[in-house]
């Protein structure tokens, strides 16, 4: 099969013939439909959390159940699906609490990876799904089911950016009716938690952005008000906003460190910081413990939205039915595998939402 293989960081990813192997117990092969672009993918092809080369990246995919390994019982051949990195046991300290995005289970797929090259060669299943290419072999429980007729691109967002925003919102803050909330950063996963906030029934959605072309979508995305921070005092206009307190709610969603440091002066007292976007391994931001304890705020981090994807996912599938959820609009760019050094190009650039490499 044809995969697009990171052989050096911060360089152009080139396309190879590679091989995968079958599925083994509890596994699943699926051909991908698919494959959404992710910061998380091109910061670990720069080199930005280390990892192993030679590497396929890609972890926000749908397409079909190709091949089921033994044990798998809950798919059948052509079911359509969704392909994401949360890679769950069902049974460790951390599943058991229903937190599987922490789960500390070692997999079979963790120690022997599934994609080989020529002669043999060992290639690293990026994200543990590997899915710029056209199969993957993953963990049954990477996979959730969906109906037909859902369109595998628009899909293909629930993977990670859907899940990654707007569960920040939904699941890790469990934000209240009528909070005023800011969302820093207004792409893929931005937009998300945009959404989120609206499905919340927030009274006040402010973003935050440098980009106006990416203000403009969040004010389509359900966003209240916005303000340009490389041109604007966004701090000053969103206590104006607030009677000088802030917001009860802030998200982080760009892993940038002094984006980190000033979101502080955003929340009031009491209030609520959520860090959605990581930063490069070893990078530190510095922050006012006094006032923090004294002003009573709240630090939480947020990975994938602190989604159980088994229950998540078809919830969200729901609100796509039923016209609550945009994801079709969250599409800037389609592209073919040849085309993805293009397509990481234009996500480098700042110009799209989110761009999906289809097969």
């Amino acid at each position: 099969m044809k995969a697009a293989v990171c052989r050096e960081f911060a360089k152009p990813l080139s396309i190879e013939e590679v091989e995968l192997a079958a599925p083994g117990a509890g596994e699943i092969r699926v051909k991908v439909a698919a494959c959404a672009i992710c910061h998380s993918d091109i910061h670990y092809a720069d080199g930005a959390w280390g990892g192993d080369l030679p590497s396929v990246y890609g972890h926000e995919a749908s397409g079909t159940v190709e091949e089921i390994g033994a044990g798998v019982g809950e798919f059948t051949i052509g079911d359509p699906v969704v392909v994401m990195l949360v890679r769950s046991c069902g049974r460790c300290y951390y599943c058991a609490d229903g937190d599987e995005v922490l789960c500390e289970a070692d997999f079979p797929l963790d120690r022997d990876g599934p994609i080989t090259g020529a002669g043999g060669e060992s290639i690293h299943q990026g994200l543990r799904t590997g899915a710029f290419a056209e199969q993957v072999v993953v963990d049954a429980s990477q996979v959730v089911a969906i109906p037909d007729g859902i369109p595998f691109d628009s899909a293909s967002l629930l993977a990670c950016g859907v899940i990654t925003g707007l569960g920040a919102v939904v699941n890790t803050a469990r934000v209240e009716a009528g909070s005023k909330v800011v969302v820093i950063g207004t792409g893929g996963v931005g937009l998300n938690s945009i959404q989120g906030a609206a499905l919340s029934d927030c009274a006040m959605i402010i973003a935050m952005d440098i980009s106006d072309q990416k203000l403009a979508a969040a004010k389509r995305f359900g966003a209240t008000h916005g303000f340009n921070s490389s041109r604007e005092d966004a701090g000053e206009a969103m206590r104006a906003l607030t009677d000088g307190r802030g917001a009860d709610y802030v998200f982080v969603t760009v892993g940038v460190k002094f984006v980190v440091e000033q979101a502080f002066g955003l929340i009031r007292n009491g209030g609520t910081l959520v860090l959605v976007g990581m930063p490069a391994s070893g990078e530190t931001a510095a922050f006012d413990p006094l006032r923090v304890a004294n002003d009573c705020l709240v630090i939480i981090g947020s990975k994938m939205g602190f989604s159980r994807i088994r229950v998540d996912i078809p919830k969200l599938v729901d609100l796509y039915q039923r016209g609550s959820l945009e994801l079709d609009a969250l599409i800037s760019g389609r592209y073919s595998l040849e085309e993805i050094n293009e397509a990481i190009a234009s996500v480098e650039r700042g110009e799209a939402l989110r761009n999906v490499i289809v097969f």
